[in-house]
């Protein structure tokens, strides 16, 4: 089995974002900084391609953990990128405050919901303020996507969230791939090897999913290398969740 070259395929990615960004006459990049491996990998990737001026991270609290926004800050220290912090919080809670006017519903029944518009708010803000940026620096503005392969394939996102950027730099890695572009660029140990995590419900993403990433990973490759049982949680997941690429269009 060929050996993942963190650098070659680092150069490649940066190239395939500077093709594109010259091909539309882009200059800017707009990202949410969660504090987790991933945004921080796409972090340091998009300040390699375009330099750390056309770079702006946002930290977008809503009930976080204020450790997230410590980790944030960390990597636009590293890699000198300007990071703005916009909190949602009071948004979010008078969202709920009008929810409560069509009837009282228990926590249960509001997880799934609260727990998927903290995304969705946090996308509608990155798209409001790179169409801001784009005015005032007069230069157009990009937000970029943050999902890895494993995420993607078992549709670990948010629907009209974090399923919603224009550019997608390491949708096609694997967790450990990404870890492995994350270890060559030089991304802080604390943040690059802390379990991944939503940041949203308290748990991390295996313990929401059910299965370990490097198991969805090996599973993509080959799925009879992994458990018959871990195998079909795993195309239960991807099945399941196919509905989230594919919008059923009537045509005449």
């Amino acid at each position: 089995m060929q050996q993942f070259d963190a650098k070659k395929e680092t150069n490649k990615i940066i190239q395939f974002i500077r093709n594109y960004y010259q091909e539309n006459n882009l200059e800017g990049a707009i990202l949410g900084i969660s504090g987790g491996k991933d945004s921080a990998v796409v972090a340091a990737i998009m300040t390699k391609a375009l330099g750390k001026n056309n770079v702006i991270g946002l930290s977008l609290p809503c009930h976080s953990d204020t450790k997230d926004r410590e980790d944030a800050k960390l990597i636009s220290d590293c890699y000198g990128f300007k990071l703005m912090n916009f909190d949602i919080t009071t948004v979010f809670d008078s969202f709920k405050n009008q929810v409560k006017n069509l009837g009282k519903f228990s926590e249960q029944e509001v997880e799934d919901s609260d727990i998927n518009l903290k995304p969705r708010l946090r996308m509608s803000t990155l798209y409001y303020l790179a169409a801001l940026y784009s005015n005032i620096h007069n230069k157009r503005y990009l937000v970029i996507g943050t999902s890895n392969k494993c995420e993607l394939f078992v549709g670990y996102f948010t629907k009209g969230g974090d399923s919603v950027h224009d550019i997608a730099p390491i949708a096609d890695f694997t967790v450990d791939e990404v870890i492995k572009i994350g270890e060559y660029l030089k991304v802080p140990s604390k943040v690059l090897y802390k379990s991944p995590s939503d940041g949203l419900s308290n748990r991390t993403d295996e313990e929401k999913l059910g299965v370990r990433y490097s198991e969805i990973a090996s599973y993509m490759k080959d799925r009879n290398s992994i458990s018959p049982s871990i195998a079909q949680k795993i195309e239960k997941l991807h099945q399941n969740n196919l509905h989230k690429f594919h919008i059923p269009t009537y045509r005449r």
